[in-house]
């Protein structure tokens, strides 16, 4: 019993010396060629970084957009990256055949196993080709709407006017009915006065008005008229166009603008009002 227990940890011990030896024999025949695979691993990373940033810069200046000058930034940056790995391979003595075979021999079962992610990035890739929004475009899409911060193969990134971020994966983007009013929205607003009020005046009035207050935007003109006629009142509505990143903020003054003019110019702002007739039974 005792015999057969120093023979497996003799053989144990064994193991673990040959594999001491292949490694210590790995270090001594490919040292150099470690360290020269290291070094030029990380010289080739800075290197593609510094070209994706100067090709990005590049088609930007020729007036591509940001979102598609960074995705053609990228592109190069992954080319270079994967350029730069198989040379570091070969410099430790690794052929990079099998490891080709490998890839074709698994992207079928990666493609299945992965149909999520990569339904988002060619979703991400149709929108960065189409553009139907760059960077900065304000967007509403399945029921959120902000600022459009970056747009990423996976997904895309948009800022609310509370500074909330919603990361929004690209497959629930693409197909989907998207709004997108640039940098600039719409803002209906309505008021009500009284009918005994001189209309053709209280339409001046509110057109100066709205025309003259700093978050009303020169994208388009602002139009004032008269929208239905109430029960106590005839409606105006006022349709102005607002900067996207504050757009409550310029509903909330505008709104204290209407008032503040009305009242100044003596126009009644009605509430509904009801007759009751008490009916004498005999």
């Amino acid at each position: 019993m005792e015999k057969s227990l120093k023979e497996e940890i003799t053989q144990e011990f064994k193991q673990i010396e040959a594999v001491y030896d292949i490694i210590i024999d790995f270090f001594v025949n490919y040292s150099f060629q470690l360290i020269g695979a290291v070094l030029i691993l990380i010289i080739g990373l800075m290197v593609a970084k510094r070209i994706a940033k100067t090709v990005q810069k590049l088609c930007e200046s020729k007036g591509m957009d940001v979102t598609l000058s960074r995705f053609i930034g990228n592109v190069v940056k992954i080319i270079i990256v994967f350029m730069v790995a198989l040379i570091c391979l070969g410099k430790i003595g690794i052929s990079v055949t099998p490891f080709l075979a490998a890839i074709g021999a698994l992207s079928l079962g990666a493609g299945l196993a992965l149909q999520g992610l990569l339904s988002n990035y060619a979703a991400g890739l149709n929108i960065i080709l189409t553009r139907p929004f760059v960077v900065g475009d304000t967007i509403q899409v399945q029921g959120v709407s902000g600022l459009v911060k970056d747009i990423l193969l996976a997904y895309t990134i948009i800022v609310t006017e509370d500074d909330v971020t919603i990361t929004i994966p690209n497959k629930h983007i693409v197909g989907e009915i998207l709004h997108n009013s640039n940098h600039v929205s719409l803002l209906e607003l309505s008021v009500g006065v009284s009918y005994d009020s001189d209309l053709d005046v209280v339409t001046q009035i509110l057109s100066d008005a709205v025309a003259n207050h700093p978050d009303v935007s020169d994208f388009k003109k602002a139009l004032v008229g008269i929208s239905g006629f109430g029960d106590s009142s005839v409606d105006f509505e006022i349709r102005v166009w607002v900067d996207s990143v504050k757009y409550n903020a310029s509903r909330f003054e505008l709104n204290k603008m209407i008032w503040d003019v009305l009242k100044a110019e003596k126009i009644s702002i009605p509430f509904p009002q009801r007759e009751v007739q008490l009916l004498k039974v005999d």
